[in-house]
């Protein structure tokens, strides 16, 4: 279970992360429902971690998205893990040994600044290193949907700031979504104040709650 000495927080629940990422972030966004009818999609994530997100993500596009469709996925990271420590943690789940075994090849020695990866002809993964927000503030816009997966709220309050939640839905085209585990008071507010219309549902593995949402037309 990897877990972040400069946060004081694991990197995904203790339950089953994969499930966690196919329940809050796939299912809170509408997908896989959505990349059957649209060709391109650019999913933004803040808060990169193992890229266990994006395995399962990319599993399912794999899967089930059309003939031709495009994958682009951009993830925001202070501090990215080094290609070994990826590889212990992802070999956790047997389901994204492909996908885990691609990544981990192309990753590089020492990412910095913006690092874009070419993981097949339809899937491209960017991971920006540094503040979240200067990283999004900095982005072209376009998103579709967001994965908001950084360390808890209470230990890591800037990754939940409203500077960094107007930024987001700046950055997001109408009818884009957002989903996240954290369901704090704080978090919601900042994100209506942002501009989203929030939804409350049920989180997973017995969490009570989870947040999610859509940019109005």
């Amino acid at each position: 279970m990897p877990y972040s000495t400069a946060f004081g927080d694991h990197f995904y629940c203790q339950t089953d992360g994969r499930l966690e990422c196919g329940h809050v972030f796939l299912a809170g966004n509408g997908l896989p429902a959505r990349w059957q009818k649209q060709q391109n999609l650019l999913i933004g994530e803040l808060g990169f971690g193992t890229g266990l997100n994006f395995c399962e993500t990319w599993r399912q596009w794999r899967q089930q998205a059309t003939p031709g469709s495009e994958l682009h996925f951009m993830s925001f990271e202070l501090y990215p893990m080094r290609a070994d420590e990826i590889d212990r943690a992802l070999s956790h789940w047997p389901e994204i040994d492909i996908e885990r075994q691609a990544l981990v090849a192309v990753w590089p020695d020492d990412p910095q600044g913006s690092v874009s990866l070419r993981l097949d002809a339809h899937t491209r993964l960017t991971i920006v290193c540094g503040q979240a927000l200067e990283g999004v503030s900095d982005a072209q816009p376009g998103f579709d949907a967001w994965y908001l997966d950084g360390f808890a709220p209470s230990r890591n309050a800037d990754m939940w700031s409203l500077e960094l939640m107007q930024a987001l839905y700046d950055k997001t085209v109408p009818n884009g979504t957002f989903a996240t585990y954290a369901a704090a008071g704080f978090v919601r507010r900042n994100l209506q104040a942002a501009g989203f219309v929030v939804e409350r549902r049920q989180g997973f593995a017995g969490k009570r709650e989870m947040l999610c949402g859509i940019k109005p037309d």
